[in-house]
């Protein structure tokens, strides 16, 4: 039975990198992004290693997410004074 969720996961892991690397929208490639360090957290999970899982989940998904739409936010608020 965990064979078939890991597989789950795996899949989602695949499909978000790839909708990370190929979506034209920088705030989708951001969230894809913190989908797949989410998926690899579930998977450290099933590994038997919740001390990783824990910490990808928190820094991976969660920190580098927020640092990563706030840096976006600034620039794209930059991008509007420069231009008037």
């Amino acid at each position: 039975m965990i064979i078939y969720v890991a597989t789950v996961v795996v899949i989602a892991i695949i499909i978000s990198s790839l909708i990370a690397v190929f979506s034209k929208k920088l705030l989708s490639s951001i969230i894809a992004m913190g989908l797949v360090s989410l998926g690899v957290s579930g998977l450290f999970f099933f590994l038997q290693a919740p001390d990783v899982a824990i910490t990808e989940a928190a820094i991976g998904a969660g920190l580098s997410t927020a640092i990563f739409v706030i840096a976006l936010k600034r620039v794209k608020k930059g991008e509007t004074k420069d231009e008037e």
